[in-house]
């Protein structure tokens, strides 16, 4: 493999430690792969610039919110929207929403505040007939449920009642060229594989050939080290191939992307809290405490099993963000600056996730703060519209883009 060695090759190549690589590797900064042989290799290029990274070395500002300049006559419905996080990365790929549906009120406000030409509808997703609708793609982010299995038939019965069914109906009626939908990484193994499965048998049966892939988003211009569940479908009469960005050989760091941040509204932490984050260093968290301290704060977590690295968590400067989520100081998944005492802004979420700087966002700063937590990143959606387009033209380009083999269920 071109470029890739040992973890002991590297490190004496490049003047690290074995554990070094090997922290760096488990905090998602550089990837490893398996060799023909079964064992781990590195890529030297990847732990070089690292290297750079830590040693204060300058390095290439890679963040930008990307867009094509290209626009096309491709169709999108979109279902649980939100406050517009895949909506706007497949419009900047060269996509057109038709028509976009999303019940949190927050978030209406949001999509009609910053995109007024969008056709947003506020109803039930549950009362929305799609019979007429015309699009080539129907994209959803559907919510994650236990199916039942009554009679293990795997199909519309079985999923009746939950959001995936309401994702499948609009499949159903509206029959695009192409499906998307995505969720958490946790869908992948959810109630042991079953609800995956089910998703793509019932994809299957409406005529569809199906794929998914786990995409890294710190591997595609997003700094932030979040994880989605992809799942493609394409319609049986369509010859074209499943396709999946390529990852990056690169990642943004927060210092990038956090570069002249807006100011804005955010949290603050209570007096007791912020002396227990002063003591916390960039990239750190609970342990780098005082051992008494660490006890008081942890209270019964302490003695649990777990490395609980998300509590108390400073994060660093030359990495990509941790996933954010729903709010930037919940004690299990801490989102502290990395070097002001203070929880990351609103604007600095967004930054994150790669929600341009005038993309305004409704309701309350917690509502504000639920809304980026929850969408996917521009960029990821951007990537993931290119392949669309690529899909749709049966025009795969292999230096950016991954074929990947429909599913068979046994």
């Amino acid at each position: 493999m071109q470029n890739f060695l040992t973890i002991a090759d590297a490190s004496e190549m490049i003047g690290v430690s074995p554990d070094t690589i090997r922290r760096w590797d488990k905090k998602g900064l550089i990837k490893s792969q398996r060799s023909d042989l079964n064992y781990r290799v590195f890529n030297v290029e990847e732990i070089r610039r690292i290297h750079d990274k830590v040693s204060g070395k300058p390095e290439e500002n890679n963040y930008k919110i990307l867009k094509s300049n290209k626009k096309t006559n491709y169709k999108v419905v979109e279902l649980f929207a939100g406050a517009g996080g895949t909506a706007l990365g497949l419009e900047n790929a060269g996509l057109q929403h038709v028509f976009l549906n999303e019940y949190d009120k927050n978030a209406v406000e949001t999509l009609k505040k910053n995109r007024p030409d969008w056709q947003v509808n506020p109803e039930d997703v549950r009362d929305i007939s799609f019979k007429g609708m015309q699009a080539d793609i129907v994209e959803g982010g559907f919510p994650c449920q236990t199916f039942s299995f009554a009679g293990k038939k795997m199909g519309f019965g079985d999923i009746r009642g939950t959001m995936f069914f309401e994702f499948a109906r609009a499949v159903d009626e509206i029959r695009p060229k192409i499906a998307m939908g995505e969720n958490v990484r946790g869908l992948l193994h959810h109630d042991d594989g079953k609800t995956l499965q089910t998703i793509v048998k019932v994809l299957q049966d409406m005529g569809y050939r199906v794929a998914h892939k786990i995409l890294r988003s710190q591997y595609l211009d997003v700094p932030q080290k979040r994880e989605r569940l992809v799942i493609l479908a394409i319609r049986d009469d369509l010859t074209a191939p499943l396709l999946f960005p390529k990852e990056q050989d690169y990642t943004i760091s927060m210092r990038n992307a956090l570069a002249n941040c807006p100011s804005s509204i955010g949290q603050q932490y209570p007096r007791k809290k912020r002396e227990i984050m002063e003591m916390i260093p960039a990239g750190g968290y609970w342990k780098d405490l005082p051992e008494n301290l660490q006890k008081d704060y942890m209270g019964a977590s302490y003695g649990m099993a777990g490395g609980k690295t998300g509590m108390a968590r400073r994060l660093s400067w030359d990495e990509p963000s941790l996933t954010l989520t729903c709010a930037p100081a919940q004690k299990q998944t801490e989102r502290c600056h990395p070097e002001e005492t203070r929880p990351l802004t609103v604007r600095e979420y967004a930054r994150i996730q790669t929600f341009p700087d005038n993309w305004e966002f409704a309701g309350s700063a917690n509502a504000q703060y639920k809304q980026i937590g929850n969408a996917v990143p521009i960029n990821l959606g951007y990537h993931m519209g290119k392949c669309l387009i690529a899909m749709l033209g049966n025009k795969p380009d292999l230096a950016t883009m991954d074929v990947v083999d429909p599913i068979k269920l046994i």
